[in-house]
């Protein structure tokens, strides 16, 4: 009974049929809930964005899962979620410490020192600026020096402008007017990340195409592949507005409506989008990838478009060096 509830339990995880699992678990008595069944209700309340009740799960267990990465990786998981990212680094480094080396642990803390190390100097500015100052670093989002290089084609190799991008994908800088315009007609917020590289290259076909994405069962990532970055304005074919814009692809290939279409892929039944779901239309969208040819299955690739954009790999796995231009 045991092994057939287990087994019922991780073909719903595949299946993304987390409600499932959820009520399942909750049906039976909390006294005769074990570690592996507290660790299954966890990861499935994560996957349902409820992540205080995980967090609050994973701690009735927390004595057991002292000696279990996993256990440390999932409730890091929820931490970073809740934006505690303190208590998240300390449980991404202790599953680092039990299982050195695993990938979405090391790439969890990345991102949580991508997060925090900007924390420093905004207190900073806030003690020791004059008024206007500060008004203008609380009005304008701190920008990475690592998001602006990424951007910059003529610090990085990140753009490849053959002639084709040129044609067809990347368009002069927008202006402010022309960001509005845009978000205008496509009903949402673009993340501020992403207007400041656009502000520096307007879309393109990037040389880092590649996503690495871990899936339910896999012993290692898969990569996605990207062919073009939508840029701001709808003068070029494959630009935000344009001919073959976000609405057109939306509409055409009968995609969810979520959110705003960032990148395309080679398949046509494959693209990366801005996801608004988990925040209004005008909060940080995630990021994802949607799969029209597998029932439109929607796969979660980054908390925000920053991260997206430093995760992007090339053909040799390596991600652009930006040591010389930070």
């Amino acid at each position: 009974m045991r092994e057939e509830l287990l087994g019922q339990l991780e073909e719903w995880h595949e299946q993304d049929e987390f409600e499932e699992i959820v009520d399942a678990i909750t049906a039976i008595d909390v006294e005769e809930r074990d570690y592996e069944l507290i660790g299954h209700l966890g990861r499935a309340l994560n996957n349902l964005e409820r992540y205080e009740e995980a967090v609050e799960q994973f701690l009735t267990v927390a004595e057991e899962g002292q000696d279990d990465p996993l256990w440390h990786y999932r409730i890091g998981l929820a931490y970073y979620y809740l934006e505690q990212y303190e208590n998240a680094r300390e449980a991404f480094e202790t599953a680092d410490r039990l299982d050195p080396g695993d990938e979405d642990t090391q790439e969890f803390l990345e991102w949580i020192r991508s997060k925090t190390a900007e924390e420093p100097a905004e207190e900073i500015t806030q003690e020791t600026a004059q008024e206007t100052a500060q008004e203008t670093a609380h009005s304008v989002p701190a920008i990475s020096r690592e998001q602006l290089s990424v951007s910059d084609p003529n610090s990085t190799d990140f753009w490849d402008d053959n002639a084709e991008a040129l044609q067809n994908w990347v368009l002069p800088s927008p202006t402010d007017d022309q960001v509005e315009s845009v978000e205008e007609r496509l009903v949402f917020k673009l993340p501020r990340a992403y207007v400041d590289m656009m502000k520096i290259h307007n879309g393109g076909i990037p040389r880092y195409r590649y996503i690495p994405v871990s899936e339910a069962g896999a012993a290692e990532k898969r990569l996605i592949e990207i062919s073009g970055m939508l840029g701001i304005g709808q003068e070029k074919k494959h630009s935000l507005c344009g001919e073959e814009g976000s609405r057109w692809i939306i509409e055409q290939g009968g995609y969810p409506e979520i959110g705003v279409v960032l990148c395309k892929c080679p398949s046509d039944a494959e693209i990366i989008m801005l996801d608004y779901r988990a925040s209004d239309n005008a909060g940080e969208p995630e990021v994802v990838h949607v799969d029209k040819g597998n029932n439109y299955k929607i796969t979660w690739i980054a908390p925000d478009f920053d991260t997206f954009v430093r995760s992007l790999v090339n053909e040799d796995n390596r991600r652009p060096d930006l040591s010389d231009s930070i």
